[in-house]
């Protein structure tokens, strides 16, 4: 039986519209930087970004409200939210200029890559190509992936300089009551660019080369910013009942 939620007026009996509720359910985050912890570096709010045409390496900046860059350097803090997340949906567009990179880390360790990763002669993707699941590494040095992270199932990213949207469905770890995991954190969906890159995908360890860090239910949402420019807009986040 369907359930809704209903008001009586003039003797009316009007639907809750389900689009706008389930609009009021999203949180906002790049609307301006409150949402983040400091130190938040040199990233600022503008009203646009684009690939600098003077150096392809760089980003330039329109004024206005909406977007998110990490400094005119390019280089600065990683973005943590203040609020915590389980289970979550996380929606958002990012631009990234040439050979940069960046990435989007669910509870703060577990990473979806964005990198400026064009076709390789028609090899398939890897794990650190962008919209993988990252490698885990060590510091070193030298730097060095100790696996392969878990490749999207298509290439799907645009080129350098355009607008890209990534859409993730995010299942955190489990733990039972005396601490010890019973379920790894899992990739729902991941969806690039409006296609399908991931499908329950486990993640049985923290990414990079913080893999032996202690996981836990519920973490912040990380936006990298020392890896390269990169800009970031219409960031959203629900947090999802259990299954």
């Amino acid at each position: 039986m369907a359930f809704f939620v209903a008001r009586l007026v003039m003797g009316v009996c009007l639907a809750a519209s389900p689009g706008k509720a389930e609009e009021e359910s999203w949180i906002v985050l790049s609307d301006d930087l409150a949402s983040w912890q400091a130190p938040t570096g040199q990233w600022f709010i503008a009203g646009g970004a684009a690939m600098d045409p003077a150096n392809e390496r760089r980003l330039t900046s329109q004024p206005g409200r909406g977007v998110m860059i990490n400094g005119k350097e390019g280089v600065t803090e990683n973005l943590v939210s203040r609020r915590q997340f389980g289970d979550v949906e996380v929606r958002l567009e990012f631009l990234v200029p040439r050979r940069s990179n960046s990435g989007v880390k669910l509870q703060g360790v577990y990473e979806i890559q964005i990198a400026d990763t064009p076709a390789r002669d028609n090899a398939p993707p890897k794990g650190d190509d962008c919209g993988g699941i990252y490698p885990r590494a060590t510091l070193g040095p030298p730097y060095r992936h100790i696996d392969g992270g878990v490749p999207p199932r298509v290439r799907a990213n645009k080129p350098a300089g355009e607008w890209q949207s990534l859409e993730i469905v995010f299942r955190s770890p489990r733990f039972a009551a005396a601490g010890q995991k019973t379920a790894s954190a899992r990739f729902e969906k991941v969806m690039l660019n409006g296609k399908l890159i991931h499908e329950n995908v486990e993640v049985r360890y923290p990414t990079g080369h913080i893999w032996r860090q202690q996981e836990k239910p519920s973490g912040p949402l990380l936006l990298q910013a020392d890896h390269g420019p990169v800009a970031f807009r219409n960031v959203r986040v629900r947090p999802l009942p259990l299954p």
